[in-house]
């Protein structure tokens, strides 16, 4: 099914509707997930709509600077009676099975979809930018176009998630703009950027420590060191007592190592034959393609996808399946 690509004007039109809003993101969330999403929230806050945040899984730990200046977000399960029946904007999800169970409870309620993955199943109207180097910028030009004043905290949310996205802007798809915008953040919001860089990229906790203790004796290597996947079953999960907010990690454990072209990790969150994957190439190798094979996208050179398979071994062997036929 096509849906409508919106213009910027459209889609302000319809954010500017005084209804109350649900702000759908990732399972997983990162940075521009986080941020784009918090943002929008205050976004909507100065148009006076009521606006609530709600995300696939937990907020990770390292990311609860942003929900502390952005506001905390809120529980599915327990809507306040305002957005009982409230509409939905998703936010960087690149398909419904990025939502997770959000899907399934909001997603007949979606009515724009704000994302910038090129790999990219549409399930909703409004605007996919894979030119922007995080969904940040999308929702940075937004409040621009709006004219409304954005408030310091949004400033740094946004910051924050352009900062992640672009790997502390050192990734291939910061541009010229991509700066500019975060010049322009640092105006507005006056924060400390080598205290907010340090909170994205520089604290680890212990049991993340452990973890990528443990996944290191899990990497496996294959096509002469082409490809390095990293494996991480449920049980060492739970032997650990790591949460899924510790693992997001894994993928860049191998990433660094000499001739790696494509490094992935994949995880097992519960008991359930059930594996997610994260995808990164060094080279020019397609891994949004790879993770569309599995129902996943994201961009050229970073991806994920769910797998399902009876066991560890048997999914990372059809992810290197998939993996090799894109080398």
């Amino acid at each position: 099914m096509a849906f409508k690509e919106m213009s910027e004007a459209e889609v302000l039109l319809l954010l500017q509707k005084r209804e109350p809003t649900l702000i759908l993101s990732h399972v997983n969330p990162d940075a521009d997930a986080v941020g784009s999403a918090l943002a929008l929230s205050m976004l909507l806050s100065a148009f006076g709509v009521p606006a609530l945040c709600l995300f696939g899984s937990e907020v990770p730990k390292r990311l609860s600077f942003l929900t502390k200046a952005g506001g905390e977000p809120g529980d599915p399960a327990a809507l306040p009676q305002e957005f009982e029946n409230a509409r939905a904007v998703a936010v960087d999800a690149a398909s419904p099975a990025q939502l997770g169970e959000l899907f399934g409870l909001f997603g007949d309620r979606i009515v724009l979809s704000l994302d910038h993955h090129g790999m990219n199943t549409p399930y909703a109207p409004g605007i996919c930018r894979p030119a922007a180097a995080a969904t940040g910028e999308i929702i940075y030009d937004l409040a621009a176009a709006s004219g409304a004043e954005l408030p310091p905290a949004a400033a740094l949310c946004l910051y924050a998630a352009i900062c992640g996205d672009t790997g502390s802007f050192k990734y291939s798809n910061t541009t010229p703009q991509t700066l500019l915008r975060a010049a322009a953040l640092m105006e507005i919001g006056h924060f400390d950027v080598a205290e907010l860089t340090g909170r994205l990229f520089g604290g680890k906790t212990r049991l993340q420590f452990r973890a990528e203790q443990a996944a290191g004796d899990r990497v496996h290597f294959f096509a002469d060191g082409k490809v390095a996947i990293t494996t991480f079953p449920y049980e060492l999960k739970k032997e650990l007592g790591v949460t899924e907010g510790e693992l997001g990690t894994l993928v860049d454990i191998a990433r660094p190592i000499e001739g790696v072209s494509v490094s992935a990790a994949l995880r097992q969150p519960d008991a359930a034959p059930v594996f997610r994957a994260s995808l990164r190439a060094n080279d020019d190798v397609d891994v949004a393609a790879v993770c569309a094979t599995f129902g996943g996208g994201g961009h050229r050179r970073a991806a994920g996808a769910t797998i399902e398979a009876p066991d560890i071994e048997t999914a990372e062997k059809m992810l290197l399946d998939a993996i090799l036929k894109a080398l």
